[in-house]
């Protein structure tokens, strides 16, 4: 008998860095997906198409969640860990988040823990907080819960509700970074910084708020305006580069919308919404630039799990 789990990848489409300080963000759930297996064995051992095999370090915050949930829970370690995966590491689409939540939901239900949601969050976090450090715990979030949600530290995320589906373009500019790092030179700016931190975070909180109901609403014209200016707030604290900067500019010349980076920044994606009749352009005109480009239509499910015997 074997659990298989799948959970989505994400991007946050406001509030990166100041949600990790109290302000209120949106993320999605994408179509991309980390698929888990979890099968009894006679040691403890991990094997994934990214990084390999048991003894990875990439490898060792999966360790730490089943752990954690076997001490928990009084079951047994000893099992064998899949992972197999189509988002890309490093590029700011919740590859570790995803992997976490994943591996979570497998061993519960393996061993018909029937834990919630909510549960399955807080068991990825022990896998997240050791590859990040102090994260907000937005992606796990978003990777269980699916959908788009509106979320801030310490309360319970809001699921941001429409008919029909929404556009985004995201563009993977090739570039890999430590979200830990990131995370840690936002924090330094906010010791630096204090007062202009402040403001920035409320007003980045506003705009999330202001973002949800403009997806809500389906006003894909008025996100991107929000996009392009969140975008510069976190070009004020150091977390774009040029080549981020380079493909905004480019994504917004093409005819979208508005464009930010997406994650930690310092590489990572853009995401960007743009008119239904430009995409098919934009999407051939950011992948001619030796950029991988895709489309994806949200909301997206969120976790799931089964057994197979």
């Amino acid at each position: 008998m074997r659990a298989i789990a799948e959970a989505p990848a994400k991007a946050i489409v406001t509030g990166e860095h100041f949600v990790v300080h109290g302000a209120w963000a949106v993320a999605a759930a994408l179509p991309r997906k980390v698929h888990v297996t979890i099968e009894p064995s006679s040691r403890f051992e991990v094997v994934s198409d990214l990084f390999g095999m048991t003894g990875s370090p990439e490898l060792l915050p999966v360790s730490r969640v089943v752990e954690a949930m076997a001490r928990e829970f009084s079951e047994k370690p000893n099992v064998r860990v899949t992972i197999s995966s189509d988002v890309p590491g490093g590029a700011g689409l919740g590859s570790s988040a995803a992997t976490m939540v994943a591996v979570a939901s497998a061993f519960s239900e393996l061993n018909s823990l029937g834990l919630s949601v909510p549960e399955l969050v807080d068991c990825a976090m022990v896998g997240e907080r050791s590859i990040h450090g102090n994260p907000s715990g937005i992606d796990p979030a978003v990777c269980a819960h699916g959908g788009v949600i509106l979320f801030r530290t310490d309360t319970p995320p809001k699921r941001i509700s429409f008919g029909g589906t929404r556009s985004l373009i995201l563009t993977y500019s090739g570039l890999k970074r430590s979200t830990r790092g990131q995370i840690g030179h936002v924090s330094k700016m906010k010791e630096k910084y204090p007062g202009m931190f402040e403001m920035l975070a409320r007003g980045m909180s506003e705009l999330s708020l202001r973002a949800s109901e403009m997806l809500r609403e389906g006003d894909m014209r008025e996100l991107g305006t929000l996009l392009t200016v969140n975008h510069a707030a976190l070009m004020s604290l150091g977390v774009s580069n040029n080549t981020l900067d380079q493909i905004v500019d480019v994504l917004l010349s093409m005819g979208s919308y508005g464009a930010k980076l997406t994650g930690a920044g310092g590489g990572g994606s853009v995401l960007a919404v743009a008119p239904e009749g430009k995409e098919k352009s934009i999407v051939s005109g950011l992948s001619a630039r030796g950029f991988e480009t895709f489309r994806v239509k949200i909301p997206v499910q969120g976790v799931k799990s089964w057994l197979e015997r």
